[in-house]
């Protein structure tokens, strides 16, 4: 949802521009446009004066890389560097800095290459840090760990990155907390950063709080109203996030001139153009990835999910809930017992691990493993412990109620299932299944046979009168047990139909003697043992029942219904 942004809300501490001359400040003024972070507005002074007397001048190309990578144009800023560094008496430092636009152009290999040119500063050892973990060179990380400085807060704040990227968002935490003791104005821009650490770690509100100082500062930030947004979006819906975003929005004029609001308002508008928006962008921002797999998901484009995810080594929770539910869908519709073993992996990984064991996701995952193994009385121990939070949820109704069914808790799970809001699920055949079950044990049958009366005829629909038949017949619901079991009959002349239909008809003349059942569904029971009218223990039975009802004072000449 928000991402390890690529364009900062503010530089953490003021970066020294390279110089301009006397003449400069007085002419162009392009210290004020940089002062003020306006970098569109010192590219275009400078590009004018690239274009006029200055062609060539060193200080001025360097002032314009130097714009350009703070304007996030990355691919510009090389372009710049390259001609600098062609230069007989060119900077070493270019070389630092044309590695690092490369970083974030995602060229991690060039990247290395072009920094082990430049000179040995903790610049260096800062960048080669990061391109060494985008790279997985584990050896390589902890060689340019071990050179950081304690005492350097740039090199802390390198290391707070680091632990941000892999997750560890409590480290990096600490790590901008003690960077802020005693110099909250000067790193001012920290307090986003650890606004968004507690959003990774779920404490949205808390991330809010944070976030307050920061909007005194810079009310329009980006990055910061983003942040704002999406834990608005966590904390309520998708019209709050994108509510928040409108101070952005009237900014950029347009939701295309930001990548990342792009995806954002994708996500807050429950995927609304993801086909369109997340596929070109699923190299650059890792949650694109992960947001368009949800969306196949939702929309039952399982295969395509599951080869979103195919390659993808997992390192974040998500990804592994991710991995774990693409497995498990389709291992469960292909019926491939390793598929579904594999997702059993994921998600005891998830749900058993230490940061992840008591978190609403951790516990989720627990329960998706205990229900792939059918342990429904661990899967809700689980549920009902994140209930409160998942309430309004209709995948988490759907699938507790299932749970509840599968425990006997008919009520309960009567209640969860007609809690599911969303009609695709309730169209579901294995939804309607579970619904007819638990009406049928509440003492419900005619609601599941109303059910039944819905649905199209099909393969589905003729498994669901084989649910009512036996269900019914189970807890003494003789007469809607018959019709289905009359129903069935009708369609497959199979002898094992006859015997059930022949079984509950004499279970409703016994509820009807027995002054349990109403007189009329004895006559509907005798019209459908007419149906069998070649069968003598059809006749023997309606015999039978046409005497009683004789001796009773039936009318036998009634319309059964």
């Amino acid at each position: 949802m928000f991402l390890h942004a690529k364009k900062a809300s503010k530089p953490v501490r003021k970066v020294a521009a390279p110089e301009s001359s006397t003449s400069e400040k007085k002419g162009l003024e392009v210290d004020n446009f940089i002062t003020k972070r306006d970098y569109s507005g010192a590219i275009t002074l400078l590009e004018f004066k690239r274009q006029t007397k200055h062609r060539n001048d060193a200080k001025t190309l360097s002032l314009l890389a130097y714009c350009y990578f703070h304007n996030c144009d990355y691919q510009k800023a090389v372009s710049i560097y390259d001609l600098l560094l062609k230069e007989e008496d060119y900077d070493p430092c270019h070389h630092l800095h044309k590695a690092a636009s490369l970083f974030y152009l995602g060229e991690y290999e060039q990247a290395k290459k072009e920094a082990l040119k430049g000179p040995k500063t903790r610049l260096q050892n800062r960048i080669l840090l990061h391109v060494t973990h985008k790279l997985d060179e584990s050896q390589e990380v902890v060689k340019f760990h071990n050179e950081l400085s304690e005492e350097s807060v740039e090199d802390q704040l390198c290391l707070a990155s680091l632990h941000y990227m892999r997750s560890n968002y409590q480290e990096a935490t600490d790590i901008y907390k003690q960077v802020l003791l005693g110099n909250t104005q000067e790193f001012i821009a920290l307090q986003v950063y650890v606004a968004l650490c507690y959003y990774k770690l779920d404490y949205y509100d808390v991330s809010l709080d944070i976030l307050g100082p920061y909007f005194q500062v810079d009310p329009t930030s980006i990055t910061a109203v983003n942040l704002k947004a999406c834990n608005h979006f966590k904390l309520y819906n998708g019209k709050a996030g994108e509510s928040e975003l409108k101070v952005v929005l009237d900014q950029l004029g347009s939701a295309s001139d930001n990548v990342i609001i792009k995806h954002n308002l994708v996500v807050f508008r429950n995927g609304e153009n993801a086909l369109k928006v997340l596929p070109p962008i699923l190299d650059l921002i890792p949650e694109a990835r992960l947001n368009l797999v949800i969306y196949n998901l939702r929309n039952g484009d399982i295969q395509e999910a599951y080869d979103l995810m195919e390659e993808l080594e997992p390192t974040t929770p998500q990804e592994y809930i991710l991995k774990g539910v693409v497995n498990a869908s389709l291992g469960q519709m292909t019926e491939n017992g390793d598929m579904i073993k594999l997702a059993q992996q994921f998600f005891q990984l998830v749900g058993a691990s230490a940061s992840e064991c008591d978190t609403i996701p951790g516990r989720q995952c627990m329960a998706s493993l205990f229900f792939l193994l059918k342990q429904f009385d661990d899967v809700l121990i689980y549920l009902k412990s994140v209930k409160p939070y998942s309430y309004n949820d209709p995948i988490f109704n759907y699938n507790f109620g299932v749970a509840q069914a599968s425990c006997g808790e008919y009520k309960e799970a009567e209640e969860s299932l007609l809690l599911v809001t969303n009609e695709k699920y309730r169209s579901e055949y294995t939804y309607l299944s579970w619904l007819a079950r638990c009406f049928i044990m509440n003492g419900k049958p005619r609601d599941a046979w109303e059910l039944y009366l819905k649905m199209e005829s099909n393969s589905e629909s003729f498994n669901m009168l084989i649910l009512i038949a036996n269900d019914c017949y189970k807890v003494g619901e003789f007469y809607f047990s018959a019709k289905a079991f009359d129903v069935l009959e009708r369609l497959d002349p199979s002898p094992e139909y006859w015997e059930g239909k022949r079984g509950a008809c004499a279970g409703i003349f016994q509820q009807v003697v027995a002054g349990k059942a109403p007189k009329q569904q004895l006559l509907d029971a005798m019209s459908m043992l007419r149906n069998n009218a070649n069968s003598p223990q059809a006749e023997f039975i309606v015999s039978v029942m046409r005497k009683w009802a004789s001796e009773n004072g039936l009318e036998m000449d009634t319309e059964p219904n």
